[in-house]
């Protein structure tokens, strides 16, 4: 018969969000990718320095971060805008407070930021297969649409860019 020890340890505390996100850093690069890695939005093909550093620097879009209380980066959006249409990328909330409201705030912050830049209509896109992600969004009021997305890559792409 074989006996599993036992142990004293106390599980980690859940994560305690701070009560508001902040602007995303050039600093923060490691951690959010670290994030996306985690909630599947990371794909090796776009390098997140370069949307991170994309976001920060243009004056048509923004990323918000969302810390909890020992400052590591537990959620995160992204809005820009074409001066028509208002998109949203990255929003991500850490495994351990998925379902916590998180992710309803931040995308209440990336609606907000949009309107204030006189933006009135909200885009996003989805993976097809991730139906899981579907739902929550519809449940925030967003449909689907009968729309191809189609794209062509006009420049060199991020991860064959030498600074990268």
């Amino acid at each position: 018969m074989t006996t599993t020890a036992q142990t004293n340890q106390t599980p980690a505390p859940a994560a305690i969000p701070k009560t508001a996100p902040r602007t995303a850093t050039l600093e923060d690069i490691p951690a959010l990718t670290q994030l996306w890695q985690d909630t599947g939005l990371y794909r090796p093909y776009n390098p997140p320095a370069w949307d991170v550093r994309f976001a920060i620097e243009a004056t048509d879009a923004t990323l918000f971060v969302w810390e909890d209380n020992s400052n590591n980066i537990i959620g995160s959006v992204m809005a820009g805008h074409d001066g028509h249409r208002g998109w949203v990328y990255y929003l991500a909330v850490a495994p351990s407070v998925q379902k916590s409201g998180l992710g309803r705030k931040l995308m209440d912050i990336g609606e907000g930021w949009l309107r204030d830049q006189g933006v009135w209509r909200m885009q996003l896109m989805v993976r097809s297969e991730n139906s899981r992600t579907q739902d929550f969004y519809r449940h925030l009021g967003y449909r689907a649409l009968d729309v191809t997305v189609m794209q062509k890559d006009i420049d060199t792409p991020p991860i064959e860019r030498p600074e990268l």
